[in-house]
C-alpha cells in the first residue's frame, strides 16, 4: 500500500476494472495503458481515497468476461499493428464497452485565423454519425475546441461512457492537463462544465495523420466544411 504516490498524479486516469471479487479503479496513462511496475498494476478502491495499492497484474480483470484481455473498446478499423495511434486506444473490455460512445473530433482553419470548420465522427457500436460544420472565421485552436464542444452537446445521455479523441495538443492541454488558458477562457470553461456533467468521460490524445481511421475521417469532415462553406 502506498500513500501520496510519487507518480505524477496529473498524468493518471482511472478505469473501472475488477480485482479478485471487488470492483476497483485501475491507474492508466493518457493513452489508456495501465500503469505497470515490476509486473504489478496500481489500483485504488475509491477515487477519492489517498491510498493506492500495487497488485499482481494477473489478478486484475475486466468487469465482464474474466478471461478477456485488455483490448480496444472503440473498434474503429485500427491502423497497422505497430502504429503509435493503435496503442493509444487500449481500453478494458468490460460490459460498458457495448455502451461506450466514441467521438473523434477535429478542427481546421484556413489562414489561422481564417475560414474554419469542424469535423466529428460519433460511433456507438455499429452505428455512426458524421458532422461537418462551417463555423466562420476563427483560429485553429478555437475550431479544435468547438469540435469537442459540439460533440458533447450532441450527447443526449450523460450516464453512458464517453471517449473523445483529439489530435490537438492545445485542446488536450487546457482540458485535461491543467494548462491555463490565456485565450478562449469562456469556451474552455463551458467545455469543462459540459465534461463534468458526464458520469464516465475521458479525453484521449492521439497523433494526427497516423492512419487512425476515426481521426482521419474527422479531419476530412473539418476540411470539407471549409471547402463547402455557404
Amino acid at each position: 500500500m502506498i500513500k501520496n504516490s510519487k507518480l505524477d498524479k496529473d498524468k493518471l486516469n482511472w478505469m473501472r476494472v475488477r480485482f479478485k471479487q471487488n470492483k476497483v479503479w485501475l491507474a492508466v496513462d493518457d493513452a489508456g495503458k495501465p500503469i505497470a511496475k515490476n509486473d504489478k498494476f496500481l489500483i485504488k478502491y475509491q477515487l477519492d481515497q489517498d491510498y493506492e495499492y500495487w497488485v499482481r497484474r494477473n489478478g486484475v480483470k475486466p468487469l465482464g468476461d474474466p478471461n478477456t484481455e485488455i483490448q480496444t473498446a472503440c473498434k474503429a478499423s485500427p491502423p497497422e499493428k505497430d502504429s503509435p495511434s493503435n496503442k493509444l486506444l487500449s481500453e478494458a473490455n468490460d460490459p460498458t464497452d457495448r455502451e461506450t460512445i466514441c467521438i473523434f473530433t477535429d478542427g481546421a482553419s484556413s489562414g489561422n485565423p481564417g475560414p474554419s470548420g469542424i469535423g466529428i465522427l460519433m460511433r456507438f457500436g455499429k452505428h455512426e454519425r458524421e458532422i461537418s460544420k462551417f463555423i466562420g472565421n476563427t483560429t485553429n485552436n478555437v475550431a479544435e475546441l468547438e469540435a469537442i464542444k459540439t460533440g458533447l452537446l450532441e450527447m443526449k445521455r450523460k450516464d453512458v461512457p464517453v471517449r473523445i479523441y483529439t489530435d490537438s495538443n492545445y485542446a488536450y492541454g487546457v482540458l485535461a492537463l491543467g494548462w491555463k488558458a490565456k485565450k478562449n477562457r469562456k469556451l474552455v470553461s463551458s467545455i469543462k462544465k459540459l465534461i463534468s456533467s458526464f458520469r464516465d468521460f475521458r479525453l484521449i490524445k492521439v497523433k494526427g495523420h497516423e492512419g487512425l481511421e476515426g481521426n482521419e475521417r474527422a479531419d476530412k469532415l473539418a476540411t470539407s466544411a471549409i471547402k463547402n462553406q455557404p
